[in-house]
């Protein structure tokens, strides 16, 4: 609550302590035992605590009344903030006048509570109500000396409001995960409810999304809304067709390999295959896995596209960007003709197995359990016939689940069986394809400056749109997939959301 981080930020000789210790004490001790659901919004009491935060915020720390707080923080109230420190209620005054309310025309701060995010639950001890939880996500704005009033941060808060011979008293006050960024996390009520997301699936004709969150290089949340096909809905498992999702597994089978000393990122490939088109090119003869996973191949992205159907080199390998599927076929023939195995052999002793990605394939099988599959859709609402390939390709065509493909990413982040050298050369911005934007090996790369970095890849196909993104340093990512032509259009809502300031760079550099 940052109502309270501005003292805080004044006078810190409080006893720090920290945010896990905090908040998973407090939330056992409110939260241990199932409690009665939230409360309508309809409700006498919701409507009696949303009255009391308004006395609180909207007349007491707006506008500097500190009559309010005397008055509704009870004599036991107790606040813990994640950042900085514990307060009680007598030295929480004190910081308050003598701070943030010291002197209002030289600085003052303005709490709006995000409304739709607030939940309201009930405290009962013999059903007879003795208090209530209330939690939700607020933002912060500051006036400096009478300049333009600018955005200051946003947080979620709890509050344990407890009846005191009658009277409701704010007790306990938690503030955690604060953000400097006036990300879409706190400005849509969307997110907040799941019956809203289906809505909004709904109105922008996105028949099924599923997301992923990474937080602490762990996969935390997986959710999969709407409809798997018509009247069907998609289970949490829901298999998706993830197109060129499809690249970075086939990159880190081969990043895996050079890792164990069994491959060469800068041995020429004609060693192992050669493609019978381009058997006559000289450039057959200098073409390496590092042009292949970093997009300098020369190809074209499928040869289908030429008009003879045939592949060529169109410039030297290593010259310059150009993305190709092609290209990380041809890595495929040459990985099966040096190891006799299929690509899909290959993946399944190397990350499918190890990481238990039991929904993981490059191709369908009798195994492939079509119940779960989502289908793909034109942007009219018309479902593609699904084209089951039976044979591994490098570049496309991979089924898999949300679950499945964080825990890839998950051990991508953590470079999971790759050594450091390797791992530097997959994050290194080896050719730019666009101001910010790089292609490492396997992986795109956006670079935000100061040493932070996103690694990413999309996928896009008829009736499929996918995108994740993974970030090394802060170990969160995200996981987007779609079945849809256009259901990129979701993608910036869910990014800045998931991702706040991360997503706004994201999107800064995609549209400059």
């Amino acid at each position: 609550m940052q109502t309270f981080a501005v003292e805080v930020r004044i006078v810190k000789t409080q006893l720090i302590m920290t945010k896990k210790i905090i908040i998973s004490s407090i939330l056992f001790i409110f939260f241990g035992t199932k409690s009665p659901a939230q409360v309508e919004k309809n409700s006498e009491l919701y409507k009696t605590i949303l009255s009391k935060d308004s006395l609180l915020f909207d007349i007491g720390f707006n506008h500097c009344n500190i009559t309010q707080f005397e008055n509704l923080l009870s004599d036991k109230f107790e606040f813990f903030h994640d950042k900085d420190s514990i307060s009680y209620k007598k030295e929480f005054l004190y910081n308050l006048k003598n701070g943030l309310c010291k002197s209002p025309t030289t600085y003052q701060s303005r709490r709006e509570l995000v409304s739709e995010s607030t939940e309201i639950y009930p405290l009962y001890k013999s059903k007879v109500l003795y208090g209530a939880i209330q939690t939700g996500n607020h933002k912060f704005y500051e006036t400096i000396a009478g300049n333009k009033e600018t955005f200051a941060s946003s947080a979620k808060f709890t509050h344990v409001w407890l009846l005191e011979n009658g009277i409701w008293k704010l007790t306990k006050s938690l503030s955690y995960d604060h953000q400097d960024n006036n990300s879409t996390n706190y400005q849509s009520s969307i997110f907040d409810s799941d019956i809203e997301i289906e809505k909004w699936l709904i109105e922008n004709k996105v028949p099924t999304l599923g997301i992923g969150v990474i937080k602490d290089g762990k996969l935390q949340q997986v959710k999969v809304f709407g409809e798997i096909k018509k009247g069907i809905s998609a289970p949490y498992n829901t298999i998706f067709n993830v197109a060129s999702l499809t690249k970075p597994i086939t990159a880190m089978v081969t990043l895996k390999l050079v890792s164990l000393g069994k491959w060469n990122l800068d041995e020429p490939i004609y060693k192992y295959w050669t493609d019978p088109d381009v058997s006559k090119d000289k450039n057959s003869k200098t073409l390496t896995t590092r042009h292949i996973l970093s997009h300098q191949t020369g190809f074209t992205n499928w040869r289908g596209n030429n008009k003879d159907g045939k592949l060529h080199f169109e410039f030297e390998p290593g010259t310059k960007y150009q993305y190709s599927g092609e290209g990380f076929e041809y890595l495929r023939k040459a990985l099966e003709a040096k190891f006799h195995k299929s690509l899909n052999e290959l993946a399944s002793e190397l990350i499918f197995e190890p990481l238990q990605m039991t929904d993981t394939k490059y191709f369908w099988d009798n195994k492939t359990e079509t119940s779960r599959f989502a289908l793909g859709y034109n942007d009219k609402g018309i479902a593609y016939e699904t084209e089951k390939n039976k044979t591994s390709n490098g570049a496309d065509n991979l089924l898999t689940t949300v679950e499945d493909y964080g825990k890839f990413l998950t051990s991508v982040m953590n470079s999971d069986g790759l050594s450091d050298k390797v791992f530097n050369e997959m994050i290194k911005n080896h050719v730019e394809t666009k101001n910010g934007k790089y292609f490492g090996l396997g992986f795109e790369l956006y670079d935000f400056g100061k040493g932070e970095y996103a690694i990413s890849h999309g996928g896009s196909d008829k009736g499929c749109q996918t995108i994740v993104f993974i970030f090394p340093k802060t170990k969160q990512g995200l996981i987007i997939f779609t079945n849809v032509d256009d259901g990129y259009k979701v993608f910036e809502k869910i990014l800045k959301h998931y991702l706040g300031e991360y997503g706004n760079k994201i999107f800064e550099i995609e549209t400059k």
